[in-house]
């Protein structure tokens, strides 16, 4: 169970590096379409975007820390790092897309799970 918990954080950390790139380095270019959103809004925004990119990259940095560190720091990094992306996820499709829940909040809970039962 150790190996799946593992496989699936570090596809949620994935995601997260994805969501960095794409907010940080590709707004303008990509994230139009990627977000539903006009080009103009992703100039006007792009500083607002690569912000919270930043953010998004100390999540994945915080699932990396947990699949790295060895005995309680790797759980209590990949706990924090999961529970984190998960009321980020529930809050961002609350406020701005219901997409987030399947992008973020459903891969986040199924490696929660998946940590906690191989605890």
């Amino acid at each position: 169970m150790n190996v799946v918990a593992n496989i699936l954080v570090g596809l949620v950390a994935l995601i997260h590096l994805y969501i960095v790139v794409l907010e940080m380095f590709l707004w303008t270019s990509k994230g139009p379409k990627a977000f539903g959103i006009t080009p103009e809004f992703a100039k006007e925004s792009a500083s607002l975007a690569a912000n919270q990119g930043l953010y998004n990259g100390f999540l994945a940095l915080a699932l990396i820390w947990g699949l790295i560190a060895t005995g309680s720091t790797g759980f209590q990094f990949k706990l924090y790092g999961l529970i984190c992306v998960i009321v980020a996820g529930i809050y961002g499709a609350l406020t701005a897309s219901k997409k987030i829940l399947f992008v973020q909040v459903v891969p986040g809970t199924l490696a929660l799970v998946a940590v906690l039962l191989a605890g």
